[in-house]
Parts: C-alpha cells; sequence; structure tokens
C-alpha cells in the first residue's frame, strides 16, 4: 500500500463527513482515534470512547463504514474496535477515581448487511410527550418571568449550547415552570423536527426506573434515554428519597451533556436546597443556567387572564379581571380555575360575570385574606413573639436568635403575601432571593420534627387572624 495508514483513515473520515449531518459526525465519528492497520491481515483498528459509540455505531452506521473504509483502502478490511472505558468519567457511577482501562471489542466485519439507518429517521417514533397548548405563544412575558422566558426561547433556537446547558428552571408552585419547559420543546421541535425531543415528570422517570429494575432492563432504560437529543425533567424535587433513580440519571445526564445534547429541569427550589443531591451533582446541576420563575405580581395576572378570556372568546368586565388577579395568590393555576369556575357557574345559573359571581366563586376557589398582610404586619409581630427588635433582624449578625427570628419572618411572608422572594429578601435585611428560599426550606423541615416549634408558629399565625 502505497499511502500511510492514518492517512487513509483521515480520507475515510472526509467521506464520512460529507454523507452525515455535522452534529452526527462530532457525535459519533469525530471521537474515534486510528490505532494501527495490519497489511497481512488486512485488519484496521481504532479506538472509541465507549461501549454505547461502538454500539451505536455497528447498528445505524456500518454499512457507510464498510463503503467508506473498502474504497479508500482498495480492498476488503475487517474492522475493529478497541473500547476505551473510562471508570471516572464514563458509565461507572459509583468507582470514582479508578484508571481508564482497555477491553476488546469483538470483531464485527465491515460490509454486514445492516440498513443504514441514522438519527433522523429514529426521531418520527418519539412521542415528545408535549402539550401543544403550552407554547411561547401563550406564555405571557411580565417582569417576573421575563429573564427565563428569554433563556428559554434561546436554547429552543440553539438546543445544546453550553452556555446554557443545563437549563435549571426553579420557583414555587402554580408559577408557570411547566409551561414554560413544554414551550420550550415545542419551539425546539418546530425548528428541529429531527431532533428527538423528550418531556417526561419526575415521577415518571422513576416508576421508569423501578419498572427496569424489576424486569432487569436498566441497561435498556439508560440506553433509551442515552439517545434523547432534548431531555426535559419536571419537578426534580420528587426524587428526594429516591438515591438509585437520581444515580442512574446522573448516569445518563453526564453522558448527554458530553456529547453537547439539552438538558432542562424544573424544580420548586433552586439545586442549592435540593439537599439530597451529591456535591458532584450539584455541580453539573449548576454549570450552566439557574433561573427563578417568580410569582406572577398583579399586572402579570391580568395580563394573564385577558389573554385568556381573548384566546378562548370569552367576555370578563375589567373590573373583575383585576379583582381575580388580586386575590389569586399569584397562582396562574388559581387563575385559570376560577376563570372557568365563572363560566361554568355563568352558564349554569344563566348569570352574568360580574363582581358578585366573582367573589361568590373566589371564596370556593382561591382562600383570600380580608386584608392582606405586610411584611411590617409580619416583622411586627414575629419580632414581638420573640422578643427581638427589628433592627436585629436587618443586621447582618448571625446570631442564632437573630437567625430564626429573620428565618421565620422570611418563610410566613412567603406563606401569606404575593410577593417573590426576591422582594421578601429585599424588604427583610436586603437579602438575596436564594436566602428567603433556604429559610422557607429549613422552616419547612423543622416544622416536620419539632412540635413545639410547630405551636410557636401556630401561636404567631393566630396572632395575624385577631388582628384581623
Amino acid at each position: 500500500m502505497e499511502k500511510n495508514p492514518r492517512a487513509l483513515w483521515d480520507k475515510c473520515l472526509s467521506l464520512i463527513r460529507e454523507n452525515v449531518t455535522e452534529q452526527q459526525f462530532r457525535t459519533w465519528f469525530a471521537p474515534i482515534v486510528f490505532e494501527e492497520y495490519n497489511e497481512e491481515s488486512r485488519t484496521l483498528l481504532v479506538q472509541v470512547p465507549s461501549r454505547y459509540v461502538y454500539e451505536y455505531l455497528e447498528q445505524y452506521y456500518v454499512v457507510l463504514l464498510s463503503k467508506v473504509i473498502s474504497r479508500c483502502f482498495e480492498t476488503n478490511v475487517k474492522l475493529n474496535y478497541r473500547i476505551v472505558v473510562d471508570k471516572k468519567n464514563h458509565y461507572t457511577v459509583d468507582e470514582e477515581g479508578s484508571e481508564p482501562v482497555t477491553v476488546e471489542a469483538p470483531q464485527p466485519r465491515v460490509g454486514v448487511n445492516k440498513s443504514p439507518t441514522v438519527m433522523d429517521s429514529v426521531d418520527r417514533d418519539l412521542n415528545p410527550q408535549l402539550d401543544i397548548h403550552k407554547t411561547f405563544h401563550t406564555f405571557v412575558e411580565g417582569d417576573s418571568n421575563k429573564l427565563p422566558r428569554t433563556v428559554g426561547l434561546s436554547i429552543a433556537e440553539h438546543p445544546g449550547k453550553s452556555t446554557f446547558n443545563p437549563f435549571f428552571l426553579y420557583g414555587p408552585s402554580g408559577c408557570g415552570k411547566t409551561h414554560l419547559v413544554n414551550a420550550i420543546g415545542l419551539k425546539c421541535k418546530e425548528m428541529y423536527p429531527q431532533k428527538r425531543v423528550l418531556y417526561v415528570s419526575a415521577r415518571l422517570f422513576q416508576v421508569q426506573f423501578s419498572d427496569a429494575s424489576r424486569q432487569n432492563t436498566v441497561n435498556d432504560f439508560i440506553h433509551f434515554y442515552q439517545t434523547i437529543d432534548v431531555l426535559i425533567i419536571d419537578d426534580v424535587q420528587e426524587w428526594a428519597t429516591a438515591e438509585k433513580t437520581v444515580a442512574t440519571f446522573f448516569h445518563i445526564f453526564d453522558h448527554l451533556f458530553r456529547l453537547g445534547k439539552q438538558i432542562i429541569l424544573a424544580s420548586d427550589r433552586p439545586p442549592v436546597d435540593l439537599v439530597w443531591l451529591k456535591d458532584r451533582m450539584l455541580t453539573r446541576f449548576s454549570c450552566g443556567l439557574i433561573a427563578e420563575l417568580e410569582k406572577p405580581n398583579e399586572q402579570l395576572c391580568v395580563d394573564i387572564l385577558n389573554a385568556k378570556c381573548r384566546r378562548d372568546g370569552l367576555k370578563i368586565p375589567e373590573d373583575v379581571i383585576r379583582f381575580i388577579a388580586q386575590t389569586a395568590n399569584g397562582s396562574v393555576r388559581d387563575l385559570e380555575g376560577v376563570v372557568n369556575s365563572l363560566m361554568a357557574y355563568s352558564i349554569v345559573y344563566n348569570s352574568n360575570v360580574d363582581m358578585r359571581l366573582a367573589e361568590r366563586v373566589i371564596k370556593r376557589a382561591v382562600k383570600v385574606d380580608n386584608k392582606p398582610l405586610t411584611i411590617d404586619d409580619i416583622l411586627e409581630k414575629v419580632c414581638g413573639h420573640y422578643g427581638i427588635s427589628q433592627q436585629n433582624v436587618f443586621s447582618k449578625s448571625r446570631k442564632r436568635d437573630y437567625v430564626l427570628v429573620r428565618q421565620v419572618s422570611m418563610y410566613l411572608a412567603q406563606k401569606y403575601t404575593k410577593m417573590p422572594a426576591s422582594r421578601i429578601g429585599q424588604l427583610i435585611g436586603g437579602r438575596d432571593h436564594s436566602t428567603v428560599i433556604h429559610s422557607c426550606s429549613t422552616i419547612e423541615q423543622r416544622l416536620k420534627v419539632d412540635k413545639s416549634f410547630s405551636a410557636e408558629l401556630s401561636s404567631i399565625e393566630n396572632s395575624f387572624k385577631l388582628k384581623k
């Protein structure tokens, strides 16, 4: 053979590049490393970074490889793979710190008659499990969601870009997280029909993993999720007690992340407050972009209601719209529920949608305060109960009593006001939103195990009612 075997392999890669997309080439062929060519046995040996890559090449690209290698080497060549398994960064989840090991793959012959199915053909069979009604068009933008919405749209247009990957979205229940992640998935599928996009709740993922464990098909379960281009997992906080599920997901996450696949996670709290996360997982989850989706303020609630009325052809008076916005506690879910109830009552009782009907419906649908509490009301009662001045609460001191009053005030402010975490933090000593979320989580955990503390908080909350 006149030419250098390594140069011939480079020529093979050039031809392959002309016959696949750039993304497919970077994912499956660029990582292949030429090792040696044996002229006597006409055997080409290459390295691949994992067994998964080897299996994928053999399943989907064996015919392409056969034709290209035969053309460049001008003879029938037997292709062997050396699979280099890195236990630190690849398949092994628990064996951190191990040195890379090398194993020999079986010796499949190039030219086996397999269909040269490519990634695009697989995508048509996957149901992305997305809600077609939750689009960017129906997601109303406001001050509380402008950043997450803008980032989400950018991700949909350019999935897998390292700046926003992974994208971790968090916020309280009912603020629109599920809507936004669905919108990202739908927009991405619209722009890139060939991509494998999948939305799945954390609970369903856990159920699927449990079923796979019982049926001894965990490898198939992992393999399926490793083929996804845009993976959306909702409500990841529900994995708090699912250690094996978390370990398996991290295994999938790591694989997808290294291949440049887009990962989107949604939770009711930021990664730092997911206490069950190990440090390495916390680092991975936090290496992209973390964005808070706050409760919508009153004006955004009005805009959401008006948008729903236009979309559904409803006629609701402006004063009723404003009243609903003021009393729905900043929950998009509550807003929609109230409107649906209003229309149902209006039809059943053949009555107009007016303030009288709205008040009647809201009393049944939403917890309404006749006189909403303010931060000052809450601070006054909490500080009075513990005998601590507001000046001490606002200070930078980490004294235990001051921290407790600060955390209780933040917890009750989140519970009884419509303010977002960032605003609560500003009004209670100039803290940031993450401090508020951490404080609320701390108080919630203590309430579960400390009956005496729970009684204390009940006493403070009862004083709110007496004030009214």
